[in-house]
């Protein structure tokens, strides 16, 4: 007896399996490596950050606005953002010279220095700002050689961009650093072999590989520097229109009771680091594609 074929509305409309258990079905698939970063990830990133932005919405908009724009906190943006920024720079240059004379050079101490360039993550930043806060001051090693010219160093802005630069130098020596040492040196060789001089050799073989690895060290080194706050409170006079930052003054806002004060300047600190990483890392992709073509 020849068994009759189901309708046609079943074939096209097969029994689907429950919306439940499908979907834990696909939990089970992720991996636990994925859970324990976004656990984690959420603990430690995502919901203080939240926190710090829920706890600025309790305060009126006409306070927060008159307090994040006032003269004292637009000097304290203006001497952190461009002192950070200048130093991030500056190490974007010197951290790759350092990096290229490490990788490419042999000289006596060479693993001595190299891992010297590492002292700034593990010196305590506290006692980082109280060295430099002598070595610079007017009597110091240092500042006592351009105290006679008229600079005057240590408890200036000038200081917060020493002390910045010195926390934030092996961001840039250590990101580019593995960079230069995976190039190959025949590159630059078939280089020279056709004709280029060494200037067109760096600008046209050596510098677009390393482009990409130099923004990021000069981020991560921006970063380092706009948080600073253990090194820049020592060597600074911490004195308002002058050398005052964002992370002092949040600290002095804090010591006089004033939580909303200091939470709102917190949260322009945080809103306008932010944008700054998220342009400084379409700067990245922008040099990704540009090595690639």
């Amino acid at each position: 007896m020849a068994v009759s074929s189901p309708p046609s509305y079943q074939r096209a409309n097969p029994k689907k399996a429950p919306k439940g258990k499908g979907f834990i079905s696909q939990l089970s698939r992720i991996p636990i490596t994925w859970v324990i970063t976004a656990i984690y990830l959420t603990i430690m990133l995502f919901i203080p950050i939240v926190a710090m932005f829920l706890k600025a919405t309790t305060v009126p908009p006409e306070q927060f606005w008159k307090i994040a724009t006032s003269p004292i906190a637009l000097s304290a943006y203006d001497v952190t953002f461009t002192t950070s920024f200048v130093t991030a720079i500056i190490n974007g240059v010197f951290g790759t010279l350092i990096a290229w004379v490490l990788v490419r050079y042999e000289f006596p101490f060479k693993r001595i220095i190299d891992a010297s360039v590492d002292i700034p993550f593990a010196l305590p930043t506290a006692v980082a700002g109280l060295t430099l806060a002598t070595v610079y001051s007017d009597t110091g090693w240092i500042g006592s050689l351009f105290a006679p010219l008229g600079i005057k160093i240590s408890f200036t802005r000038i200081g917060v961009g020493v002390a910045m630069t010195l926390i934030s130098l092996p961001f840039v020596v250590r990101t580019v650093q593995p960079v230069l040492q995976e190039m190959e040196s025949e590159v630059e060789q078939a280089a020279w072999s056709l004709g280029a001089s060494e200037f067109e050799t760096f600008w046209r073989v050596i510098l677009p590989p390393l482009f990409p690895a130099i923004l990021t060290g000069v981020a991560l080194g921006f970063a380092r520097a706009v948080g600073e706050f253990g090194s820049t409170v020592i060597i600074a006079s911490n004195t308002p229109f002058k050398d005052l930052i964002a992370p002092v003054l949040i600290f002095q806002r804090l010591e006089q009771y004033d939580y909303a004060g200091a939470t709102v300047i917190g949260v322009v600190l945080l809103a306008i680091s932010l944008v700054l990483l998220v342009a400084i890392n379409l700067l990245q992709a922008w040099g990704r594609r540009y090595d690639r073509k």
